[in-house]
């Protein structure tokens, strides 16, 4: 049995350590909170490319930060993370789909018509829940 290209696929993959189903009070899922579990999320990659794929966005800011770091100096690539943050903490209440405009007229994405924008109907959340739980629960009162 060939476990050469096993053994290189399992070291180039990810850690697979919080993507269980998250445990309520009781021992059980909280699937109020996380919504239901899906076998599919906690496979490892199956291609080589698959874990690329995951990460392009992320690589590809890393590079457009070092290019911009290059040309213009370190100031540029911290006001702009800075940006990208003060744009990702504007959010709705935690019951309400937020549909992060700022964050995605920063990145250049309001202008391009992608699979979330067609597909990603608030109305066909899984994650709908009580208002009132989940607003107590993000400020930590509950």
């Amino acid at each position: 049995m060939n476990t050469r290209g096993l053994r290189s696929q399992l070291k180039d993959s990810v850690p697979v350590t919080g993507l269980g189903p998250h445990v309520g009070a009781y021992g059980v899922q909280d699937t109020l909170r996380s919504g239901f579990s899906s076998v599919k999320n906690e496979l490892l990659p199956s291609h080589a490319l698959e874990l690329s794929e995951k990460n392009f966005q992320l690589n590809q800011d890393k590079m457009n930060f070092s290019t911009l770091r290059n040309i213009q100096g370190l100031h540029a690539p911290l006001k702009l993370q800075m940006e990208y943050r003060a744009a990702r903490q504007i959010q709705r209440l935690p019951f309400l789909q937020s549909s992060n405009l700022a964050l995605d007229t920063l990145k250049g994405n309001d202008e391009s018509i992608s699979f979330e924008d067609i597909l990603n109907d608030p109305a066909q959340c899984e994650m709908m829940g009580e208002p009132h739980i989940m607003v107590e629960y993000k400020l930590g009162l509950m």
